[in-house]
Protein backbone atom coordinates (compact mmCIF):
# COMPACT_ATOMS: atom_id res chain seq x y z
CA UNK A 1 0.00 0.00 0.00
CA UNK A 2 1.17 3.46 -0.74
CA UNK A 3 0.11 6.88 1.36
CA UNK A 4 1.06 10.17 1.43
CA UNK A 5 2.17 10.29 4.61
CA UNK A 6 2.90 14.41 5.90
CA UNK A 7 3.32 15.12 2.12
CA UNK A 8 5.81 11.97 1.80
CA UNK A 9 5.38 8.76 -0.06
CA UNK A 10 5.04 6.39 2.33
CA UNK A 11 4.92 2.48 1.39
CA UNK A 12 3.52 -0.42 3.85
CA UNK A 13 3.33 -4.18 3.21
CA UNK A 14 -0.43 -4.63 4.47
CA UNK A 15 -3.13 -3.55 2.17
CA UNK A 16 -4.64 -1.68 4.91
CA UNK A 17 -3.87 -0.37 8.74
CA UNK A 18 -5.56 1.34 11.11
CA UNK A 19 -4.36 4.79 12.69
CA UNK A 20 -2.89 3.13 15.80
CA UNK A 21 -1.08 0.27 13.95
CA UNK A 22 0.81 3.28 11.35
CA UNK A 23 1.70 5.13 14.63
CA UNK A 24 3.46 2.25 16.18
CA UNK A 25 4.93 0.99 13.02
CA UNK A 26 6.45 4.60 12.56
CA UNK A 27 6.76 4.97 15.82
CA UNK A 28 4.92 8.52 16.41
CA UNK A 29 4.19 8.22 20.26
CA UNK A 30 3.91 11.85 21.21
CA UNK A 31 0.49 11.72 23.06
CA UNK A 32 -0.84 15.15 21.60
CA UNK A 33 -1.63 15.19 17.78
CA UNK A 34 -4.30 15.93 15.51
CA UNK A 35 -4.36 13.30 12.35
CA UNK A 36 -6.48 13.83 9.73
CA UNK A 37 -7.31 11.53 6.71
CA UNK A 38 -7.91 13.02 3.13
CA UNK A 39 -8.89 16.23 5.26
CA UNK A 40 -11.08 14.24 7.98
CA UNK A 41 -10.19 14.81 11.36
CA UNK A 42 -10.16 11.19 13.00
CA UNK A 43 -11.06 11.56 17.01
CA UNK A 44 -8.55 9.78 19.17
CA UNK A 45 -11.03 6.78 20.30
CA UNK A 46 -11.05 5.73 16.57
CA UNK A 47 -7.67 5.03 16.09
CA UNK A 48 -8.40 1.20 16.59
CA UNK A 49 -11.62 1.21 13.91
CA UNK A 50 -10.31 4.16 11.41
CA UNK A 51 -8.35 2.35 8.60
CA UNK A 52 -6.01 3.75 6.14
CA UNK A 53 -6.23 2.44 2.39
CA UNK A 54 -4.00 2.78 -0.69
CA UNK A 55 -3.84 6.59 -2.23
CA UNK A 56 -4.60 7.98 1.17
CA UNK A 57 -3.19 11.22 2.37
CA UNK A 58 -2.65 11.00 6.43
CA UNK A 59 -1.46 13.76 7.84
CA UNK A 60 -0.25 13.46 11.58
CA UNK A 61 0.18 17.14 13.33
CA UNK A 62 2.00 17.60 16.84
CA UNK A 63 0.77 19.62 18.92
CA UNK A 64 3.21 21.80 21.16
CA UNK A 65 2.88 24.46 23.69
CA UNK A 66 5.65 26.51 25.74
CA UNK A 67 6.47 30.21 25.80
Amino acid sequence: MNILLNNREEKFIQETISVSEMLLLKKFSFKMRIIKINGTLVSKENYDTTFIHDGDDVQMIYLMSGG
